[in-house]
């Protein structure tokens, strides 16, 4: 299926406000106080995950491409898990704040 995340692999992200004010689009986990920035393995991913996420009214968005090292630093220094979803929307992978590569 998919190699492991290595911190110069290519991860899929949802970008609010591109061109304004970029900022990530982050969820909460139901039932729990995890903020997490959903992460995808491929466009077609978040392009179809996309669907499960909660969205605010409005917002223009697009779905970027980010290193994985770049993203889990930035997740970091927010305190933000990076929950890798499948296309089906599951949960593949939940990678805690500083545990990235």
């Amino acid at each position: 299926m998919y190699e492991p995340l290595n911190a110069d692999t290519w991860v899929w992200v949802i970008v609010m406000d591109p061109e304004a004010k970029p900022q990530y689009l982050g969820q909460q986990q139901e039932g729990t106080d995890v903020a997490f920035i959903p992460t995808f393995r491929s466009k077609e991913d978040a392009q179809q995950g996309l669907a499960g996420m909660t969205l605010e009214k409005g917002r223009k968005i697009e779905i970027q491409a980010i290193m994985y090292d770049h993203l889990c630093e930035d997740a970091a220094v927010n305190g933000f898990h990076l929950f890798v979803i499948d296309a089906e929307g599951n949960i593949a992978e939940k990678i805690a704040p500083g545990a990235g590569p």
